[in-house]
């Protein structure tokens, strides 16, 4: 059995709400509406009122800029309805004195309005650490190598919901071979990531102790029923769990177990860039759903060969869609393609999703890829290509 190294951990993609260029555009509004009163001020009669682009000023600033700049904003505002109405002059001193007011008034409602929006953003900042922590906490990163695989694995968290999902991954070196899941908690939010906890904390119990690979699936889907009745409300609890759940042995007999659950089947790449799909022979029920029926486990073997790369994801790939509405093919988008390494597979296909989407996915992403050197535990592109690890490249 080899040595185990630990990957150095892969921080979750950033989810930016809306272009930066836009952003960036929309905090130059105050100012342009202050500007914009000035010129509406000098090329119109006295008759004709500004107050308008003064009070609109610090209420745009209020959400978009800090306190400090959107005080600035405020000030400048009444500070030019004050010079306009005294220098240009108006039809009348009380017009005058009810554009300043206003102005004012308006002003010091943005300030308030900006304390309630800065204090909302920290209490969300701070339930979202919270929530990330957690889940990193039951999601730990696994090793970067186990005897002659090469392991990564990434949680990308989903662009347009704040909530974090209930997608999980795990690694396990067992007695009976190197074992992995890959699964999908039905929900969101921290009850998703308490399941995540059961299943992880059953998977690597039943991993250790089973001796087959249904045998563990069969544990997995013992601790969902136990848990869901234990609640008052199983939906509480989310229900049930897509997962395929993998083996791959010790030995030199180049296999691959696998029992999946009504998860999207894992893909497997190969050196001279062909892509072949696990398609289960016989479907079955996600975990958690015993009681709607149930049949012994189906484990299916499949050549694993020197070069190969395992590639198990969540839905959140498959359910990435275009403009067009098209959905994402991790077969066909890489097919052709080669991985130099599982670090480059998984950097490349979260980054193609995300360009397919149009940078607005609407599911997280699990992704595991493990990939099997030959027998001296070298990398088989390396070695028979003379290519040096690194990202993906056309084959």
């Amino acid at each position: 059995m080899g040595k185990r190294e630990r990957a150095t951990p892969t921080p979750s993609a950033p989810t930016p709400t809306r272009p930066n260029y836009l952003w960036r555009a929309a905090c130059w509004l105050p100012a342009i509406l202050l500007i914009a009163g000035e010129v509406f001020a000098a090329l119109t009669p006295a008759n004709y009122n500004s107050a308008p682009f003064f009070a609109a000023a610090p209420l745009v600033a209020a959400s978009l800029l800090s306190a400090r700049a959107t005080a600035v904003v405020a000030l400048l505002a009444v500070l030019a309805s004050v010079d306009v109405t005294v220098h240009r002059g108006s039809p009348s001193t009380g017009e005058s004195v009810t554009e300043n007011v206003t102005v004012l008034t308006v002003a010091l409602l943005a300030l308030g309005i900006n304390r309630v929006v800065r204090r909302s953003d920290s209490r969300l900042r701070s339930a979202r650490g919270v929530a990330e922590a957690a889940q990193r906490a039951v999601l730990p990163v696994p090793p970067a190598r186990i005897g002659g695989l090469r392991i990564a694995a990434r949680y990308v968290a989903a662009q347009a919901d704040a909530g974090i999902g209930g997608d999980l991954y795990a690694v396990q070196d067992t007695p009976h071979g190197i074992r992995l899941i890959v699964g999908d908690v039905r929900g969101k939010g921290l009850g998703a990531v308490e399941a995540v906890a059961v299943v992880i904390g059953a998977f690597r119990e039943a991993a250790e102790q089973e001796r087959t690979l249904d045998g563990v699936a069969h544990r997995l889907e013992s601790a969902l029923r136990r848990e869901g009745d234990r609640r008052a409300n199983i939906d509480q609890f989310e229900g049930f769990t897509t997962a395929v759940v993998a083996e791959v042995p010790h030995d030199s007999t180049r296999r691959l177990r696998l029992v999946n659950r009504g998860h999207p089947p894992p893909l497997l790449l190969y050196a001279d860039g062909a892509v072949g799909e696990t398609h289960p022979r016989t479907p079955a029920l996600p975990l958690g759903m015993g009681d709607l029926g149930e049949w012994p486990d189906r484990v299916e073997e499949w050549d694993f060969p020197a070069g190969a790369t395992l590639l198990l994801f969540t839905d959140g790939v498959t359910e990435a869609r275009d403009a067009a509405g098209v959905f994402y093919d991790p077969k066909e988008r890489l097919a052709g393609r080669q991985p130099r390494s599982p670090d480059g597979l998984l950097d490349f296909l979260a980054a193609d999703v995300a360009r397919h989407a149009g940078g607005h996915t609407d599911d997280d992403m699990a992704l595991l890829a493990v990939h099997r050197a030959d027998g001296r535990g070298r990398d088989h592109l390396r070695a028979h290509t003379g290519r040096t690890p690194g990202t993906l490249h056309n084959g």
